[in-house]
């Protein structure tokens, strides 16, 4: 593991056609697993926008800070498990593209 847990958490039951994540965070660290069924993961670092498939419960995906992600195309049976490096904290998010990326730039300069 690359950090330290500090806090784990679900999604599932998540509506066909739903997207989850939709944010970026400012510090903290994930590992997403698919512990049953499939979902994707699109994650966008501001230069690079790739999209993975998660699939298997052996296999997870880090996203570190910086990293804007969205969650789509769960399967019915889905259940994705986040291991977080940090404690919620609104004030860790970026909840719009916009702010995402301004604050790319700012850290850019």
């Amino acid at each position: 593991m690359p950090f330290a847990i500090e806090r784990v958490y679900y999604l599932y039951d998540v509506p066909s056609g739903a997207i989850r994540g939709g944010h970026a965070h400012k510090e903290l660290e994930q590992i997403l697993i698919a512990l049953s069924g499939s979902f994707d993961v699109l994650v966008d670092n501001g230069h690079t926008r790739e999209r993975h498939s998660l699939n298997r419960s052996h296999t997870g995906l880090y996203i570190g800070p910086l990293v804007w992600r969205e969650i789509d195309n769960f399967s019915s049976n889905a259940i994705c498990l986040v291991l977080a490096s940090m404690w919620f904290d609104e004030n860790d998010y970026f909840r719009t593209y916009e702010k995402f990326m301004d604050s790319l730039r700012e850290t850019r300069r």
